[in-house]
């Protein structure tokens, strides 16, 4: 693992290279100095309590997906990008059931590969692990997340579960979507001018190899850059969940 100084040092300053080129330097500190007001106060005794969220699912399982017991500097780092947040069990299990109502009657998860954009602790690939995908995998920038979920997927490989699930640590902008029929995960994974890079690496990877592709957006406060790409059409979704297919493929014919 990274030294979380160096990692830190490392984060701050490309964040800032990154605002700087959007924004003027007035505007840089007001942000950086909301990041550390949120810091600050996400380290008040409630904010602490609040971060276990649905830790039902953990005692369950016997892992450790909530947002606590994360050193400061994960934290820290979470602020620059964007803040660990694990999926509700069944808000995930609601979208793969809706998912599934636009494959066709003979088709099945099992054709495609499931990718999580900022995987975090795991959860989501775990809970992925429930639908029988072909592989699964995660995408997570900071070490120490990376670390905790792949102790949670020896958990789950210890229970008896065939997993399939690979973990990446890594820049998600770097990432190289798989050649394969996927479904790519975002819960609010990145900032929009790293999403926006995200999603034209996306496009780009339809364009350089046509295939069936399902985007799932959790908490979809980007949704209107994503509406803009012709190479993904809206299926559906509500106020907290959008789904999107490969624009001109035949999804549900896999």
């Amino acid at each position: 693992m990274r030294e979380p100084q160096s990692s830190l040092s490392k984060a701050l300053t490309a964040w800032w290279r990154q605002q700087r080129k959007d924004a003027d330097v007035l505007r840089s500190v007001g942000r950086l100095l909301a990041i550390i007001y949120e810091f600050l106060r996400g380290s008040l005794p409630d904010r602490r309590r609040q971060r276990y969220g649905d830790i039902d699912y953990d005692w369950e399982q016997r892992v450790n997906t909530t947002g606590a017991t994360l050193s400061w500097g994960t934290r820290l780092l979470g602020l620059l990008n964007s803040p660990y947040q694990p999926i509700p069990p069944e808000q995930f299990r609601e979208m793969m059931s809706a998912l599934s109502t636009h494959l066709a009657p003979d088709s099945n998860f099992s054709h495609f590969t499931f990718i999580d954009i900022g995987a975090g602790k795991g959860r989501a690939l775990l809970l992925a692990s429930e639908f029988g995908f072909q592989r699964i995998m995660g995408v997570e920038l900071l070490p120490e997340l990376v670390e905790i979920a792949r102790e949670n997927v020896d958990k789950l490989e210890r229970g008896g579960m065939r997993s399939k699930i690979e973990l990446k640590c890594g820049d998600a902008v770097d990432f190289v979507f798989p050649a394969e029929p996927c479904v790519v995960f975002l819960f609010n994974p990145l900032p929009e001018l790293r999403f926006r890079t995200l999603l034209e690496n996306l496009a780009t990877s339809l364009r350089e190899r046509p295939r069936p592709m399902y985007v799932v957006y959790a908490n979809p406060v980007f949704e209107q850059i994503i509406g803009t790409m012709q190479s993904l059409t809206r299926l559906g979704g509500n106020d907290h969940c959008s789904l999107f297919s490969a624009s001109g493929l035949d999804c549900s014919g896999v």
